[in-house]
């Protein structure tokens, strides 16, 4: 794989569930790619398929109702979907690593720290006896865990709620990982010890060259650290674009929705700004955009068919009838015509009140 090629290509991924009720269509058709180094964040209300998207990627929607039925994973040109079990063993915490939002959770509460973190390191490396204990001291210092030596044989219970985010991220980087999956790691996490986290995970990316892909519904976490932003509504990619081109120029009425709920103290708002309505029922989808029962902008077409993906401007696309601009020739939500906008570049020209 060459240096410019993507490190991860999601083509039309689609995961569905078949319950009692009919066909839920978690995640519809979802496209994107990923650079190495480069952080991407996926945002959108509470079942936006979000979560359902990162699990697919590493294979672990909950069977039997969940199955992926189309779309390739393609990982350094390699399709997860067609690997069978065993390899995806292979892959997971190898070549991709996920961080989820409850470490409380996800952590084993019988088990020591230095077991959990170590149990990465057997599979995947073979280390044992001492080596194995010098990883695990390396990949706990390596989050800033201090005492790592103590540490290693605390259980989940003894540590606080940051250092056990901490604890979780070293595990997920401890075999150095190519892409790493943090689903809303900072939600229990209060706003001190979620910028000190964050700005470590920076840290490590920076260091290691990984590629992340963020899940949050906080769009000041947005706006410091993703390079870009994809908008995810009804298992859809609704708007993607680098972050400074989203969040100045929102062109999909439901990124422009989402950026009238934030606080904004210069505009001196008396409350916030609701989107009315209820997201839509997976199992009975519209025709038309999902999104047009809510939208204030809707037209008789929006109701009748699915909108195109336009192109905004150089690298920012959106699937709205409303945004003015031609249908994208060829090019889909996930690879910005004309190249990808260098890392980093944007994020510090956004508002002061989002970083």
């Amino acid at each position: 794989m060459s240096a410019s090629s993507p490190l991860l290509v999601v083509e039309d991924l689609k995961t569905y569930f078949f319950t009692r009720r009919g066909i839920t269509k978690a995640v519809d058709g979802v496209s994107f790619t990923l650079h190495a180094g480069e952080t991407l964040a996926l945002v959108g209300e509470s079942g936006s398929g979000k979560s359902v998207t990162c699990l697919s990627l590493v294979r672990l929607v909950p069977e039997p109702a969940g199955r992926i039925v189309g779309g390739k994973v393609l990982l350094e040109g390699e399709d997860l979907l067609q690997k069978s079990p065993g390899e995806m063993r292979r892959v997971r915490g190898k070549q991709i690593a996920m961080v989820l939002q409850d470490p409380m959770t996800s952590l084993n509460p019988a088990l020591t720290i230095g077991t959990q973190v170590g149990e990465v390191l057997r599979l995947h490396q073979g280390l044992r006896g001492t080596s194995l204990r010098e990883r695990v001291l390396e990949a706990l210092r390596r989050l800033r865990i201090s005492a790592a030596d103590t540490r290693l044989r605390q259980y989940p219970h003894q540590f606080s709620g940051g250092m056990r985010q901490r604890v979780s991220s070293a595990i997920a980087l401890s075999c150095g990982p190519r892409l790493l999956i943090a689903d809303e790691p900072t939600t229990s996490l209060d706003v001190t010890i979620q910028a000190q986290y964050l700005e470590l995970l920076k840290e490590v990316q920076a260091s290691a060259g990984v590629a992340v892909i963020l899940v949050t519904h906080d769009f000041g976490i947005v706006a410091a650290n993703a390079d870009r932003v994809a908008v995810m509504y009804a298992g859809k990619i609704v708007e993607m674009g680098s972050t400074l081109q989203v969040f100045n120029n929102p062109s999909h009425p439901y990124t422009q929705a989402l950026m009238r709920c934030l606080p904004d103290v210069g505009l001196r708002r008396e409350q916030l700004v609701e989107i009315g309505g209820q997201p839509p029922d997976l199992a009975q989808l519209p025709p038309g955009c999902p999104f047009a029962p809510r939208c204030p902008e809707r037209q008789p077409v929006c109701v009748q068919a699915f909108p195109p993906t336009v192109a905004v401007e150089n690298g920012h696309v959106a699937s709205c009838w409303v945004a003015s601009a031609a249908p994208v020739g060829g090019v889909g939500p996930g690879e910005p015509e004309g190249g990808v906008t260098p890392f980093g570049q944007e994020r510090r020209s956004l508002p002061p009140t989002l970083i």
